[in-house]
């Protein structure tokens, strides 16, 4: 299994974000309130954002380092990302917004292991194999969320990122989509890091967590019970 490292300085005019962690399966939660620096980071790790200084790698690839003068740009970076609000392109039907962005040739189907997998079987896992003609216009917020999440399964990410995936969804919805990211991420394999300032949202999804305050990263833990003096000024 890839192993995500990373230990980034990102300075801005009047704020400063220190983060370092380590993490190689489940789901790791960047847990703090907002203008914490928790979107910063994981732009950070998709390569939307150069960093100030330090280290990003998955596994042996060093997508950023400041010693070495590396910068891998974020198209090949194989890391798929759910943004807050979506991004699905509002003139596409759902299975267009699926396939937007796999390479030409392959825009059929998508490499899991040793499996081809196609987006049919993507939306009819995620259960919106019905919408497939529709525009993001005539879809609820958890529909969205799941069209957002089809289309960075089919880049086949070695790496998946969300960015508070489930924030403008209602309660209920909520926390039928917590089930089925937790049972997506154990169907792939593949490490989800995902932003949230929510408690409940934290304890229904982590397995491991980084604490971050004012822009540093107070603590990481197999996620069971707040650890240290800092962490617990959270609960």
């Amino acid at each position: 299994m890839c192993v995500l490292k990373a230990a980034i300085v990102k300075k801005f005019p009047t704020f400063a974000i220190e983060a370092e962690l380590a993490f190689e399966q489940g789901i790791l939660v960047l847990f703090g309130p907002s203008g914490c620096g928790k979107t910063t980071l994981l732009n950070c790790l998709a390569g939307l954002q150069k960093p100030s200084e330090g280290q990003i790698s998955l596994g042996e690839r060093v997508f950023f380092s400041s010693a070495k003068k590396i910068n891998v740009p974020a198209r090949l970076r194989r890391i798929g990302y759910v943004f807050q609000d979506y991004a699905l392109f509002p003139h596409m039907t759902v299975k267009d917004n699926a396939l937007y962005g796999i390479p030409s040739g392959a825009c059929r189907w998508v490499e899991k292991g040793a499996e081809a997998i196609s987006v049919c079987e993507v939306l009819d896992m995620l259960r919106i194999t019905h919408l497939q003609q529709r525009y993001p216009g005539q879809l609820s917020g958890g529909e969205k969320q799941r069209v957002a999440l089809a289309r960075a399964l089919m880049m086949a990410p070695d790496l998946l990122l969300l960015d508070e995936p489930l924030s403008a969804i209602d309660s209920g919805t909520r926390q039928a989509l917590q089930q089925e990211l937790k049972k997506i991420q154990r169907t792939w394999n593949i490490p989800f890091v995902l932003v949230t300032h929510s408690r409940k949202e934290m304890d229904a999804l982590a397995d491991e967590v980084v604490f971050l305050k004012e822009g540093k990263s107070a603590a990481s833990t197999t996620w069971a019970l707040p650890v240290g003096c800092t962490t617990g000024q959270w609960i």
